[in-house]
């Protein structure tokens, strides 16, 4: 699933081709793409059309389109496999195209959203005060949002009494940050992915999180991360920081710091990418 910067990367191409723009038409070619949206596929096209979009926003990995008149928003949930694509309209339809939108302007470019796995989709949601979707109040804010909360992370660490991976994947205490970002954090902070969370320090905690956000900014910069054609930008274009990264993808490959080869390690379903020299395992209790 696409993490901060890829949704970041996407988010950013939305605000530049399709903010402030008025929706004409919307076809669901497959009703699954919609499956949230509990009213159904009609429902959504019809509650699209004639609703000028506003300023696309984001929280951690979630990504939405609010209608500007109306206090609601398209949520976006990319998933594993989901795209949003600006395209010119004459463009041939993507294979695994399963949603159309065209605006009223006259422009030349439409909005699609494809999606290979359908494990991703579109669905409208009421906003709360602050512009966010009531579906996903519950999301902390992320790393990169001006209102993070360095100390009240620390403390919510403290209290957790997890492993540290853990807590950096739960979208309760810090949002947007994946597998990915959280091997390549931790690798820079010297931190194995099992390290209790109550024995950080407060100067450890502001450590991780420094790495955190210098991780996802460097990423951003080069367009996100791109293991195959499945991530891309609104353009259709992949991002290049998968030739920068420390530790994820690079199994058997030398420590880029002192040479010990990369580990890979089964976690949650997931793998867990480390250094067996620069990050040192807990000592059982």
């Amino acid at each position: 699933m696409p993490e901060l910067p890829e949704v970041e990367v996407v988010r950013r191409g939305l605000a530049r081709w399709v903010a402030h723009r008025t929706v004409a038409d919307a076809a669901v070619l497959h009703p699954r793409a919609v499956r949230r949206h509990l009213a159904g596929p009609d429902d959504f096209a019809h509650r699209l059309k004639g609703h000028r979009i506003g300023t696309p926003s984001r929280r951690g990995k979630y990504l939405w389109l609010p209608l500007e008149d109306t206090g609601e928003a398209v949520l976006a949930h990319l998933g594993m496999s989901g795209q949003l694509l600006v395209q010119p309209h004459e463009a041939p339809p993507e294979k695994h195209l399963r949603v159309r939108v065209t605006f009223a302007d006259g422009l030349d470019t439409e909005l699609r959203f494809v999606d290979q796995r359908t494990f991703g989709g579109l669905s409208l949601h009421d906003t709360g005060p602050d512009g966010l979707p009531d579906v996903i109040a519950h999301i902390a804010r992320d790393p990169l949002d001006p209102l993070f909360d360095d100390e009240a992370f620390h403390l919510a660490l403290r209290r957790k009494r997890t492993t540290v991976k853990r807590a950096l994947l739960d979208q309760s205490l810090i949002s947007g940050v994946g597998n990915i970002y959280a091997d390549e954090a931790l690798w820079r902070s010297r931190l194995h992915y099992e390290r209790p969370t109550a024995t950080l320090t407060r100067p450890r905690t502001a450590e991780l999180l420094g790495h955190v956000r210098d991780v996802m900014n460097e990423a951003l910069a080069v367009g996100g991360t791109s293991f195959d054609s499945l991530y891309v930008n609104v353009n259709g274009e992949s991002g290049y920081f998968d030739r920068s990264l420390d530790a994820y993808g690079r199994e058997g490959l030398p420590c880029r710091r002192c040479g010990t080869p990369i580990r890979r390690r089964p976690w949650m379903n997931r793998s867990s990418y480390f250094c067996p020299t620069c990050q040192r395992a807990p000592r059982a209790s």
